[in-house]
């Protein structure tokens, strides 16, 4: 594991020992495993790949912004386990239940540890990701197991939409499968 996984995977077991001693009711815990630089038409190939673990922390929907869904505030992190690039972040995250399931979309903002300047050597093309804090919509599905325990599905896109730098925009694809622990 590299010295940038590692402080990444420190600072999510610090936040998880944190946020775990928070009431019963503040929300969930959730881990899972990603496939890491999965092409779909919103990236342009990075030369990444391999597994993400990845994990975090979502709080109870924020009643005060019912008007727009109650989003649940999240903290969440991705660790590459082949040293490629990893990421912290924060954002929102809605739920929508449709009968046995639900769908969680979501957005936040990371920032990662890719090289600053990345040149595939084949097309000369610049593969870095332009900005060291990216945009991180998520979209998922989800169904629960018990009342405390669920699974979902999701696709976690990581990009600057160029609007850091208008120059290039590769972003990373991470799809996988996460399990959920209601607190």
């Amino acid at each position: 594991m590299t010295r940038s996984a590692l402080r990444v995977a420190t600072a999510v077991a610090g936040s998880a020992i944190i946020f775990s001693a928070a009431p019963a009711h503040a929300g969930e815990l959730y881990g899972g495993l990603y496939a890491h630089g999965v092409e779909t038409p919103f990236t342009f190939d990075t030369g990444e790949g391999g597994a993400d673990i990845q994990a975090g922390y979502r709080f109870d929907g924020i009643e005060a912004l019912s008007a727009i869904g109650s989003p649940a505030p999240q903290l969440f992190a991705s660790v590459n386990m082949h040293g490629e690039t990893s990421f912290v972040g924060a954002g929102l995250s809605w739920k929508a239940r449709l009968g046995p399931v639900y769908l969680p979309p979501g957005v936040g903002l990371v920032v990662h540890n890719a090289p600053e300047l990345r040149v595939d050597p084949d097309s000369g093309m610049r593969t870095d990701l332009g900005s060291r804090v990216l945009f991180s919509p998520e979209l998922a599905v989800g169904t629960r197991l018990s009342e405390r325990v669920s699974v979902e599905a999701s696709w976690v896109h990581i990009s600057g939409a160029r609007l850091f730098n208008n120059e290039q925009n590769p972003g990373i694809d991470m799809m996988g499968v996460r399990l959920n622990y209601r607190l």
